[in-house]
């Protein structure tokens, strides 16, 4: 168990150091990098002008100062470590700083069109909302008209009653006078005949008595 232990350990370790070397790094700022079959400049070239800011899988590192690495090609050999960086050369790191200003750019444009957007949306709802108040304000003045038309309307019907029955008061009270004018004028033609009747049977008696009333004349006697 000890061994089977020791044996898992050291896999472990071995894991562990081989991941710390899987690492990246890029040719640096050197025009033509070749790569060797040994740690040194008098192993043969495997693969020669590598250029600036290829980047590089680490094998495996050395005390002597070259750093065993695999091209993008595949080969797997050896290069003089003060050629290689940690990080891309500047010109690379340029090229990804220039694309993402223009990504920045970019999103920034799509932002300032989003905003433009959402600023018109917000003075289209500010204006709705200004015509919705409007409208509103309308509405209820025109409820407080109709409200008043009807308060209006229910004192003009109580006031329709009342005059429809005075209207029947005065029907009732002219058909009285009437009949009482009717009745004087019938009263009056009576007694306008009654006048006239008295008026001839007067000129009559007139007429019988005045002649009783003159006096005779007497015969003259020396005739």
């Amino acid at each position: 168990m000890t061994l089977f232990r020791l044996a898992i350990s050291a896999l472990f370790i071995l894991s562990s150091i081989a991941a710390a070397q899987a690492r990246t790094v890029w040719v640096d700022d050197q025009l033509y990098l070749p790569v060797r079959s040994g740690a040194g400049s008098q192993y043969r070239i495997i693969e020669n002008a590598v250029p600036s800011g290829t980047a590089l899988e680490v094998i495996e590192t050395s005390d002597s100062g070259y750093t065993r690495v695999r091209t993008p090609k595949g080969n797997d050999g050896w290069v003089s470590s003060q050629y290689i960086s940690d990080t891309p050369i500047a010109a690379d790191r340029l090229k990804t700083v220039s694309r993402q200003l223009e990504q920045a750019q970019t999103e920034l444009s799509s932002l300032k069109a989003q905003l433009s957007e959402v600023s018109n949306e917000r003075d289209s709802l500010s204006n709705a909302e200004t015509t919705l108040s409007t409208r509103t304000e309308e509405l209820q003045e025109e409820l407080r008209r109709i409200k008043s038309i009807s308060s209006d309307s229910i004192n003009l019907k109580r006031r329709n009653g009342e005059l429809l029955g005075e209207n029947q008061k005065l029907r009732n009270d002219l058909e009285v006078l009437t009949a009482e004018n009717e009745r004087l004028e019938a009263s009056k033609e009576s007694d306008f005949m009654l006048v006239g009747a008295g008026l001839v049977l007067g000129g009559v008696f007139l007429a019988l008595v005045i002649p009783m009333l003159k006096p005779t004349r007497k015969t003259d006697n020396w005739a």
